[in-house]
């Protein structure tokens, strides 16, 4: 995930830039005021405030969903940087999807949250040869080697330890071809990611002749969040272009083909969803090309979905601690800030609001006036904004607002130790019951750690 900003087309418009029609309803964590099914101010009174909650159930229908319209040949490897909590990613092994993992930490977690080995896969720049050792010993089912480099340093740790590993070699991506067509770069670069063509030749050429590495594909991942079938589809065609480019001419067989995640949702209320039918007949025609090639017959597809599957089951729950009036403007203060939730200040983009409780929960255009509200948090920095214009009937002190969209790239990219405020808790929710999946860490605990 870019660190500025989210590359993609712009989401919920047409080609003209123009707003297209309503989006269908959204499966999310939020029905009918409540949250997975329960009162929210039930949970907020059990758990204190803020806190993340996470619909499980939500989850399940979105694997669902994905599955339903995915051709047989495609595997799908849960992102666990969007998301690492255990009750998540328990759900998720349970499930029977695989896990991407992208360190040593994220790695020991998948597989104590039960995914086997074999449906784990290890990508991400930097791997140390700590982790690239731990992959190894684990036995994953394939690491990705962005450099021939690393690749040199996963043949000499496989052959340490006596095993034969599975690789994929990732192609670096174009920039310039984020949005629609995904090649692999040899002209204008893509950052620090993958390969370009040269190194991938070389790559795959020192792969092949090993003893201690068994290459079997490519990796090439295209863009963050996006809403557009179409261009998801095209980079999956571009990258099994290129894997059966690239083992052609090195002389392996193709077995695997990791086109990477990107899968988005809609963050602001206008968006359309991503048409997950329309990517899934795209992939379809491409699993069926496969199947029809002597060189890749049996190769299959893998997908790193992450938010797409847990991103709108989560919520961020905060309490209105104080109101006023700053220029004619409504400002209502929480007590809890982008600390926890720091993606709208990261990508430039605001999450969608509600308020849950209190007389603003149940006001309409209709018995109350509506004014832009500024929502803000309880830092020292003028950074700690969630919505600077929010239309809505003006919070009171004590009533609870959510944050939405956040089971993703909430908790595990939030900056927590800011001002040394609690860790708020990570709650669980399924079938009307809910647990702390993660408890609330006090300051003092991270404090006592110093000297």
């Amino acid at each position: 995930m870019s660190m500025l900003r989210e590359p993609g087309p712009q989401p919920g418009r047409a080609a003209d830039g123009t707003r297209r029609g309503r989006p269908p309803a959204r499966d999310e964590i939020l029905r009918n005021g409540r949250l997975g099914g329960m009162d929210p101010a039930e949970l907020a009174a059990r758990f204190g405030t803020p806190f993340y909650a996470y619909d499980l159930d939500v989850v399940t229908r979105q694997v669902a969903g994905l599955q339903a319209v995915l051709p047989v040949q495609a595997d799908l490897a849960f992102a666990v940087k969007a998301n690492p909590n255990l009750s998540v990613l328990r759900h998720l092994a349970g499930a029977g999807l695989g896990a991407d993992v992208a360190s040593a930490g994220e790695l020991g977690q998948a597989l104590r949250a039960g995914f086997a080995p074999d449906r784990i896969v290890f990508t991400g720049p930097g791997k140390r040869d700590e982790e690239l050792r731990a992959a190894v010993e684990a036995g994953v089912r394939v690491v990705t080697v962005e450099s021939p480099g690393e690749l040199r340093r996963l043949a000499a740790i496989a052959e340490a330890l006596g095993r034969r590993q599975p690789v994929l070699l990732r192609a670096a991506v174009s920039e310039a071809a984020r949005l629609e067509r995904v090649r692999l770069v040899g002209d204008d670069g893509a950052g620090k990611f993958g390969m370009d063509a040269a190194d991938l030749r070389v790559a795959a050429a020192e792969a092949v002749a090993s003893a201690w590495l068994e290459p079997i594909g490519v990796h090439a991942f295209g863009a963050s969040n996006l809403l557009d079938a179409a261009a998801l589809a095209a980079h999956a065609e571009a990258t099994v272009e290129a894997a059966l480019d690239l083992a052609a001419e090195a002389g392996f067989a193709p077995r695997l083909v990791d086109v990477g995640g990107g899968l988005g949702i809609p963050y602001d209320t206008g968006d359309d969803p991503l048409d997950a039918r329309r990517l899934g007949a795209r992939l379809q025609a491409l699993a069926d090309r496969l199947a029809t090639s002597p060189a890749a017959r049996g190769a299959r597809i893998l997908l790193e979905p992450g938010r797409f599957l847990v991103g709108a089951a989560g919520a961020y729950v905060a309490r209105v601690v104080d109101r006023k009036t700053v220029g004619g403007r409504h400002v209502v203060v929480l007590d809890g800030g982008i600390h926890h939730v720091l993606r709208p200040a990261l990508v430039g983009q605001e999450h969608r609001l509600r308020v849950l409780t209190g007389p603003a929960a149940t006001r309409t255009a209709a018995n109350a006036q509506r004014f832009p509200v500024t929502v803000a948090g309880p830092l020292c920095s003028g950074l700690d904004v969630f919505a600077e214009a929010a239309v809505m009937a003006p919070p009171d002190i004590g009533d609870l607002v959510a944050v939405l969209d956040v089971g993703a790239y909430g908790a595990t990219e939030s900056m927590p130790f800011f001002l040394s405020h609690p860790l708020p808790p990570e709650i669980a929710l399924r079938g009307g019951a809910a647990w702390v999946a993660r408890p609330r860490i006090d300051p003092e605990v991270w404090l006592g750690w110093q000297t």
